[in-house]
């Protein structure tokens, strides 16, 4: 699979198998994904790869915080759109698409709250990926870095038959991270990467998000 077809092909898996995969495949994605440009050379990128009793312990004490309303208190903002905005739009149509393929009908929340809990569990993955930078780092800095990284990760599962989900929900109560996987407090969560086999024929994973037209949001200077 070469580079420019993994970034045609790659998409967000929001149902897995439980068939685990293997530490070697894992290492050999990160080899990959480290590859990654840096502000200066700098990678700022830290991994905790989580599986097994660990992870299933961190899946359900998340969704025991949710169910309990505990407030979410990410240690990196991942939202932010303004709500009356051409994002907030791209949101609310991907949500849609994803609550009609798995039959939740609008008005349902509570089919909405049990999907919800799906992302606080990561989506039932086998295996996770926690990308995390010093706390020395400002919050903003490393970002576009590890952006860099995550990208790699999710192209370099592809070959591999695996599949990805950037969870933000995942990482809404840090401490559970920190209290299972250890993850020391002088290290910011940044974001979780769910990765596994993708359940076949699930209807969550037939979703496919649009994507603007080149030329909507496209200037070009300087060429005849």
């Amino acid at each position: 699979m070469d580079v420019m077809d993994a970034i045609r092909k790659r998409r967000s898996v929001r149902e897995f198998s439980a068939e685990p995969v293997p530490r070697k495949v894992l290492e050999e994605i990160l080899e990959a994904a480290v590859q990654a440009p840096s502000a200066m050379n700098t990678q700022p990128w830290e991994f905790t790869v989580i599986s097994g009793r660990v992870l299933e312990d961190i899946k359900r004490t998340n969704v025991e915080k949710l169910n309990r309303g505990e407030i979410p208190h990410p240690e990196y903002m991942v939202l932010g759109w303004p709500f009356d905005s051409v994002y907030r739009r791209r949101q609310v149509e991907l949500a849609k698409q994803i609550f009609q393929h798995v039959g939740i009908p609008k008005g349902d929340k509570d089919g909405v709250a049990k999907w919800m809990e799906r992302g606080f569990r990561f989506f039932d993955a086998p295996a996770v990926i926690v990308l995390s930078v010093d706390g020395s780092l400002s919050e903003t800095g490393p970002a576009l870095d590890v952006g860099a990284v995550m990208q790699n990760i999710c192209l370099a599962a592809l070959p591999f038959g695996l599949g990805t989900c950037i969870d933000e929900q995942g990482a809404m109560y840090p401490e559970v991270f920190r209290q299972y996987a250890g993850i020391p407090e002088s290290k910011r969560i940044m974001v979780p990467i769910a990765i596994g086999y993708p359940a076949p024929d699930a209807p969550a994973n037939r979703v496919r998000s649009g994507r603007e037209p080149l030329h909507g949001i496209t200037s070009w200077c300087g060429f005849d």
